[in-house]
């Protein structure tokens, strides 16, 4: 498996932008498709994004496409967010996750970063 150390979270105003990164290290050939995942306070986890390790097909939550870009750099073993036109409603804690298989769940779990959007 793999072990996640989030970055990049902070304080913006609505309209604002912020790049979050994730590094990945450890078993990094093992790993199906990267995620990110995000939980508001008081609200369950919710998914955000999700992209192929070996692949650029990427799928996204409907409430941030077209503002949200997810993208990877396998040689620096980096998973990004790229989040723009940002909203108050896009507060929350922010977590890049792992899968391994088709199919399968999001297994490995970074610690989170922060993003809090002021209106």
């Amino acid at each position: 498996q793999v072990q996640l150390v989030e970055s990049g979270g902070g304080l913006v105003q609505a309209g604002g932008s912020l790049r979050l990164s994730c590094a990945v290290s450890g078993r990094t050939f093992t790993i199906n498709a990267m995620g990110w995942f995000r939980q508001a306070p008081g609200k369950e986890r919710e998914f955000v994004a999700r992209i192929r390790w070996s692949a650029d097909i990427t799928y996204y939550a409907d409430s941030v496409k077209g503002r949200f870009t997810i993208s990877r750099d396998n040689a620096k073993n980096m998973l990004y967010l790229q989040m723009n036109s940002l909203k108050p409603e896009d507060t929350a804690v922010y977590y890049c996750a792992a899968r391994y298989s088709d199919y399968d769940v999001f297994r490995s779990w970074g610690q989170g970063t922060q993003v809090t959007v002021s209106s």
